[in-house]
């Protein structure tokens, strides 16, 4: 077995989980990356500005290392924002503009990760006091456990939409079936949620 840096792997697993992210959009209409597919409007545009708030979050301000200095931050990152302003966007704000951010937000991220060693310590401001210090590992863990949940919302949005499933196009880490095995694998499993269920 080889050896391996611990924050190069930490590392490897965030953009994994980044890039299967943004895969989801791929392909997809306007309407199709902005429409909101459970009762809460989880929708996949949205998940995106998401995670890129909570990554300007945790590896900018928690550390010190705020990302917007030059500018100011847009509105729906403020403490004033509408509740879930990150979670979708408005008709003004294009795919293009907030996948640029997630890029850019990456950029902070990883320059942060790079520049400090994993027992850095930072403050969280909006967690509760007893817990808001915490070193860098663990705040690595935590993000790229959010954005990996985040990435399975994706994944089963982007199913709802068109079908499309698989965590990348080149790695879809599927069993090999066509439509017709899926269908009567799916058929099978609902007859098991029946026989279950006693109906």
């Amino acid at each position: 077995m080889t050896a391996s840096d611990p924050k190069t792997d930490l590392l490897r697993y965030l953009q994994e989980a980044r890039d299967a992210l943004l895969w989801k959009l791929d392909g997809l209409s306007e309407y199709d990356v902005r429409r909101p597919l459970t009762p809460t409007g989880t929708n996949l545009l949205g998940l995106v500005k998401h995670v890129a708030g909570v990554e300007l979050g945790y590896f900018g301000d928690t550390f010190g290392r705020p990302f917007f200095v030059a500018e100011p931050p847009p509105r729906w990152y403020t403490d004033d924002a509408e509740a879930n302003a990150d979670m979708w966007a408005t008709a003004d704000e294009s795919r293009e503009e907030i996948i640029g951010l997630y890029h850019r937000t990456w950029e902070h991220a990883d320059a942060t990760i790079a520049a400090l060693p994993l027992d850095a310590i930072g403050h969280v401001p909006w967690w509760p006091q007893e817990r808001r210090e915490v070193t860098l590992h663990r705040i690595l863990i935590h993000v790229i456990g959010d954005v990996q949940r985040h990435a399975g919302h994706a994944d089963i949005v982007r199913e709802l939409i068109d079908g499309t499933a698989g965590l990348l196009e080149a790695k879809d880490n599927m069993p090999p079936g066509d439509q017709a095995w899926w269908a009567a694998y799916r058929n099978g499993l609902e007859g098991v949620a029946r026989e279950a269920g006693g109906r």
